[in-house]
């Protein structure tokens, strides 16, 4: 008998731990998500890739939300965030931001 209450009592517990975790709302986690998809991109050319050094040298016109002007310049990046379809020589759109002191690119996808 103190083993059944002891585990209702553990069972109890544990439901109240996870209450939080459930009532959450899971809809703020894809905020991110769509606020870089909204977010306006730039034009450019893939001049150089190195997926493996995780760097991308672009052509590219302004760059608005970092107020550069057109030129071509290498961009770090993470894994995934290039499609493996993209290769130099490509029209890419792209979303570049400054990242602890690096110009990072966010985002990449073939120009049509």
């Amino acid at each position: 008998m103190k083993q059944l209450v002891l585990r209702a009592a553990m069972a109890l517990a544990f439901a109240s731990f996870l209450q939080p975790v459930i009532a959450m709302d899971h809809a703020a986690l894809a905020a991110p998500a769509a606020k870089a998809a909204s977010q306006p991109m730039s034009a450019g050319t893939v001049r150089r890739l190195n997926k493996a050094a995780g760097s991308i040298t672009i052509s590219h016109g302004p760059i608005e939300n970092l107020g550069m002007g057109a030129m071509t310049m290498t961009f770090t990046f993470k894994p995934g965030v290039v499609p493996a379809s993209v290769k130099e020589g490509d029209k890419v759109r792209f979303r570049a931001e400054e990242k602890d002191g690096q110009y990072t690119v966010v985002r990449v996808v073939p120009a049509k």
